[in-house]
């Protein structure tokens, strides 16, 4: 190869969202003095927030410049519809729902290019890492509803009957496509992988305001365009086992059309190979105990993205550990 390609870490970068907390600090993350963080952008190359590698060679540059460099030597021929766009292909972040997030849904590829320039659509996925008791989520409908009627629902403020929501523990996970209704209510930590792209529709917010004291934005008439209106009562897929042995257990998270999630649970000393053929980039995320892969340590809670042109690569479980692997499908 012409490139000395290795997997590469990044400073993430904090967001304030007023629903966050202090309890990034859990999961690793040094918080300013003051106020709250509500995310943490992990793996970004958005125009809202781009990380900068912070190992090897590449050492200073931001994902963006990276990305412009080795084109789809990074991201992989899968994503090529992705680099024809100017777009890295996914967002990862963690979240600190300390309180509720609005309720809300993200556009599909499509409407996102018509409605919003050149934003992606947003399908994404939750990893639970922790739950306070009695924590919930809210995804879709507990029943038909027309368009109009939703509306109505709205604006006359008797929406919470229509949300559907979910009991959630630490462990589970939480498929959700582009039109899904959706909140994640308070008492949650997550990591996030997602489409890269921060569109977001309000359709309601708890009746709360922002820092300004005004009330945030709606956006009801391009939420309404979008919502699947036909995702009635869903419930929570279980893991599907892909494999166990020699140590090491693959579970399958969430496949969808953007990308795949893994859940790889390994056992002290076990080592996962593989190889980065170019087809696509792999971000592998340690949510429990601590590998190396290649010379590259990655420990609980950080994520760590392997250039789609890498070659073999080895995982090794430094204790045991639990890691998200994503990858374009």
């Amino acid at each position: 190869m012409s490139r000395a390609l290795y997997p590469l870490l990044f400073e993430p970068i904090l967001k304030d969202y007023i629903w966050g907390g202090r309890n990034l600090e859990r999961l690793g993350r040094k918080l300013p003095a003051d106020g709250v963080i509500a995310e943490s952008w992990e793996i970004a190359g958005h125009e809202d927030g781009t990380t900068r590698v912070v190992n090897g060679r590449y050492t200073g540059k931001l994902l963006t410049e990276l990305h412009q460099e080795l084109g789809l030597d990074l991201i992989g021929r899968r994503s090529a519809w992705a680099q024809e766009r100017g777009k890295f292909p996914l967002l990862i972040k963690l979240l600190d729902a300390n309180r509720p997030l609005s309720v809300q849904v993200h556009p599909q590829d499509t409407y996102a290019l018509t409605h919003e320039g050149n934003e992606l659509g947003k399908t994404e996925m939750w990893a639970i890492l922790h739950a306070d008791p009695g924590a919930e989520i809210i995804l879709g409908l507990t029943g038909p509803i027309s368009r109009e009627d939703f509306r109505v629902a709205i604006n006359t403020n008797t929406l919470k009957p229509c949300l559907h929501k979910i009991n959630i523990k630490a462990g589970d996970h939480v498929c959700v496509p582009a039109g899904s209704l959706h909140a994640i209510m308070g008492g949650l930590l997550i990591a996030e992988i997602q489409q890269n792209s921060n569109t977001t529709y309000r359709v309601y917010d708890w009746g709360r305001v922002g820092a300004d004291g005004k009330p945030r934005p709606l956006h009801v008439d391009k939420a309404l365009d979008v919502i699947n209106f036909s995702q009635i009562a869903p419930t929570l897929c279980p893991p599907e086992q892909l494999s166990d042995e020699n140590g090491i257990r693959r579970s399958l998270l969430c496949r969808t059309d953007y990308f795949v999630t893994e859940r790889v649970e390994m056992a002290e000393g076990a080592v996962f190979r593989g190889s980065c053929t170019g087809e696509t980039l792999e971000i592998w995320g340690a949510i429990e105990g601590t590998v190396e892969i290649n010379d590259v340590v990655l420990s609980a809670v950080r994520f760590g993205l392997l250039p789609a042109a890498l070659g073999d690569f080895a995982v090794t479980a430094v204790s045991p550990a639990t890691l998200l692997r994503s990858y374009v499908a």
